[in-house]
């Protein structure tokens, strides 16, 4: 028989607290799961970025900048929206990263009133070091799977976030 686990022991706490109630124990299981494995990687990344120097707003802000069609560039506006920040918030979060040295502002090349953020060398360098200790952390987890393994998981992650979308929650998480 497989091992217990936390889901487990909190499945068989909870089950005879619901009689009223529809309690499906595989269902309480996978939410259960899928949350602590998101508290594991909100652990493991803010550590990631507690070794790099990083605060939470400033890898969110270059990882924002590095993952877009034109990889460290934007206007800070397009970054506000991707951010859901306002202007005021975007422009003290490109204060900071500046003053840091992990971007620079300058006039757009074809209309000089217009700003375009850039990352600067030492920025793509902090936010891809921070990038290998998350992604090796979540590699640790995640190749505990067999690479079947991990396709069926991702196919069936990927049949429930398409249901998700479909009810119109289709907003795009913070990475």
């Amino acid at each position: 028989m497989d091992r217990e686990d936390w889901a487990d022991r909190h499945v068989a706490r909870w089950r005879d607290h619901w009689i009223d109630v529809d309690f499906e124990d595989d269902v309480e299981a996978i939410v259960v799961r899928i949350g602590r494995l998101m508290k594991h990687f909100r652990t493991t990344t803010h550590e990631a970025l507690e070794t790099v120097g990083l605060q939470d707003f400033e890898y969110e802000t270059l990882h924002h900048l590095m993952i877009r069609d034109t990889p460290g560039h934007a206007s800070p506006s397009a970054l506000a929206a991707d951010l859901g920040i306002s202007g005021a918030g975007m422009t003290g979060r490109l204060d900071s990263l500046e003053k840091a040295g992990w971007i620079q502002r300058r006039a757009h090349a074809d209309d000089r009133r217009r700003v375009e953020v850039e990352i600067t060398r030492s920025g793509a360098r902090v936010w891809r070091r921070a990038m290998e200790l998350r992604g090796r952390a979540e590699d640790d987890v995640v190749h505990v799977l067999s690479p079947t393994e991990r396709a069926t998981l991702a196919r069936l992650l990927k049949k429930m976030t398409l249901a998700v979308e479909a009810e119109g929650d289709g907003e795009a998480p913070r990475s």
